[in-house]
């Protein structure tokens, strides 16, 4: 199992997953809505839900963003793609704490730490086509739409088109460019 190391945001602190996770998360996971996107539909129990998060046989890792307060924010989810060096991104944020700016600051950390501390070249989201907020969070971090695969897809919804966007460590750590001002030479 890879480690999933500790990290902080100004208002969160993404730790790895816990079993006493489930109870927060469950709430979002157990809603048709808040699970339209996953490529399963929801979840009927903590034992099905913990079952899923904890399978010995999936090799990724997950972060769980808490507040402040202790209380249960978001999941994060880093997995390993196609080469090394090159790894898949997630994320799901609690419902009753969605439209705070959890994932973009979260996401945002996360990218951080795997571009500058775990040497990653390239990162990759794979999003459902009708996933505005996902599509609109991975534009803003500098994400770049590589793919749009026509019904690429069938989940508990139904055939899905599918978008590949990806990440490149040099773009997202290059300086950016400074803003002058004044008459063109």
């Amino acid at each position: 199992m890879r480690r999933v190391p500790e990290l902080s945001t100004e208002r969160f602190i993404l730790r790895p997953l816990q079993e006493s996770d489930c109870a927060a998360l469950l709430p979002t996971l157990s809603d048709a809505d808040q699970c339209r996107f996953l490529t399963r539909p929801e979840f009927t129990s903590h034992e099905e839900l913990w079952g899923w998060l904890a399978d010995p046989t999936w090799n990724g890792r997950t972060w769980i963003a808490e507040d402040g307060e202790g209380q249960v924010a978001a999941r994060f989810v880093s997995v390993p793609a196609h080469e090394e060096g090159v790894e898949e991104i997630g994320y799901i944020t609690c419902a009753h704490r969605q439209r705070e700016g959890v994932a973009r600051e979260c996401t945002e950390a996360l990218v951080r730490h795997l571009f500058e501390t775990d040497g990653l070249r390239k990162l990759t989201a794979e999003v459902d086509a009708e996933n505005t907020a996902s599509v609109r969070l991975l534009g803003a971090l500098g994400f770049t739409r590589e793919a749009y695969f026509r019904e690429h897809e069938t989940t508990h919804i139904g055939l899905r088109d599918v978008m590949m966007y990806g990440l490149l460590a040099k773009d997202f750590l290059a300086p950016s460019e400074p803003v002058r001002f004044g008459r063109r030479p």
